[in-house]
């Protein structure tokens, strides 16, 4: 008590002094100067402008960018109470997703939730990867490598695991890629804009990573802006149907959105590919400096659309799954993008967020939570693996509970019988643009309803209503 006394009494000329100088002085001499020029550029821009002043090195931001552009809040679920009733029973709604159904061993997963490729690292400490991948298995989904190679800890935790053949080349050869459930060729991703170089400093790597990455002492790693030895479009598609004719499990092609997308699946389209990750502007990732998060390639939301109207116009659309990716955040995002067309989800930030949980208390408030989590994190050593698993488990145990929920209101009775028949808009171009209803105009009797039309009949003591 006394201490808090002194500390206020010490405090109080210092508070008169700063607010009569805030109210009297003019602003070339005043502290408010701050907060317009904080209005003007931005407190993140005065914080970055900082950091580069300090450092004169490219910024390296941890989590993505805080520029959301995907409008995922103007759409809507579609429930159905009398003309169509509800699902009968929610927790008899299926969730289970297939990614390539036609590869040889498709990738059955019991939910269409999947834990992103965030590499051990190049990102994530392998404390963290171990969590991930056992909190995945805890909950019926796969984790992913990354840009990193298998390692005996991550593939021992994980039920299904996704390896990322990626241009760093650190996960190739059959040794490694034949412990994989899901081969993913990495050629690009949101955070990053597409696909650029990222070095990796030999003094960040350590003894184990660098056995893993099969590296000298004191030799540096890069990712590649390109796949090494490949030049031409031509290569990358020899590259993919190589890939798919040695290994029975489904392979895919990562690429980050862009307003080329089309001509991207164009690519794509050419190859034996099983299934296409579609990654948005909004995705996280380790260290990609601002620029490149805040200012390059297409929203999440856009790419998905986008995605599934050109293969759909093509007859594709069943040749490929998709998993979309980049800043879904929550199950109502989750339900909106498969309701869109996507197959399943990617997450990342959000899934660190629930393995960590209540363990930030062990870096907070000196340090960020990243700092439990990276692998160049101080306290990376001090996460608890089973803890976090199960953080992580439940985390996704109540998304797919509140999902099923969803499901059962919109009277469907899996999550891959969600359609844009199920969605609509309080936007009017947003409607346009997606191709799904505009709240503001009331539905007509003549309008179709679900997959074609509403029916007529009584079975089973279920009443739907004819519309004529």
């Amino acid at each position: 008590m006394l201490t808090n006394w002194l500390l206020m009494k010490l405090m109080d000329p210092t508070m008169d002094d700063t607010i009569k100088k805030m109210f009297t002085e003019g602003y070339s001499d005043n502290l408010f100067l701050m907060v317009t020029a904080a209005e003007k550029i931005s407190p993140k821009a005065m914080m970055e402008t900082a950091m580069r002043a300090e450092s004169g090195k490219e910024l390296a931001r941890p989590l993505g960018s805080p520029v959301v552009l995907s409008p995922w809040d103007k759409i809507l679920l579609n429930p159905k109470q009398l003309f169509t009733l509800p699902t009968e029973e929610y927790t008899k709604v299926s969730t289970q997703t297939i990614i390539g159904p036609n590869a040889k061993r498709p990738l059955k997963l019991d939910i269409p939730i999947m834990i992103t490729g965030m590499s051990y690292g190049g990102s994530l400490s392998l404390p963290m990867k171990m969590a991930l991948a056992k909190g995945a298995s805890m909950a019926g989904t796969s984790t992913n490598t990354g840009e990193s190679a298998v390692t005996n800890e991550e593939r021992d935790s994980a039920k299904f695991l996704i390896g990322q053949y990626h241009r760093g080349g650190q996960l190739s050869g059959k040794e490694q890629l034949s412990r994989l459930d899901a081969i993913e060729i990495q050629l690009g991703q949101g955070a990053w804009g597409g696909a650029v170089d990222e070095p990796i400093p030999a003094q960040e790597i350590g003894d184990h990573l660098r056995k893993a990455w099969h590296l000298e002492e004191g030799q540096s790693a890069t990712v590649y802006a390109r796949m090494p030895g490949k030049s031409t479009t031509k290569d990358y598609i020899e590259m993919i149907n190589q890939m798919k004719a040695q290994y029975d499990v489904p392979v895919g092609v990562k690429i980050a959105g862009t307003d080329y997308i089309e001509y991207e699946l164009a690519v794509i389209a050419k190859t034996q590919a099983d299934y296409i990750v579609i990654d948005g502007s909004e995705g996280g990732t380790a260290a990609a400096n601002p620029t490149l998060q805040d200012n390059v390639g297409l929203p999440t939301l856009h790419t998905l659309v986008r995605t599934v109207d050109w293969l759909t116009k093509n007859g594709l659309r069943d040749k490929f799954s998709i998993i979309v990716a980049g800043g879904l955040a929550t199950p109502g995002h989750y339900l909106k993008a498969i309701a869109l067309g996507a197959d399943a989800i990617y997450i990342g930030t959000v899934a660190l967020l629930a393995a960590m949980h209540t363990q930030v208390t062990k870096v907070l408030p000196q340090s960020p939570p990243s700092q439990l989590a990276l692998y160049t994190g101080k306290m990376a050593d001090q996460l608890d693996v089973d803890i976090a698993a199960e953080h992580l488990a439940k985390y996704l145990k109540s998304c797919i509970l509140e999902m099923q929920l969803a499901i059962q209101a919109v009277g469907k009775a899996a999550t891959k019988e969600l359609d844009r028949n199920d969605l609509v808009t309080v936007d009017k171009d947003l409607a346009e643009f997606i191709g799904i209803r505009y709240a503001g105009a009331p539905r007509q009797s003549h309008e179709q309803v679900g997959e074609n039309k509403v029916m007529a009949h009584e079975e089973n003591n279920h009443t739907t209503i004819q519309l004529q």
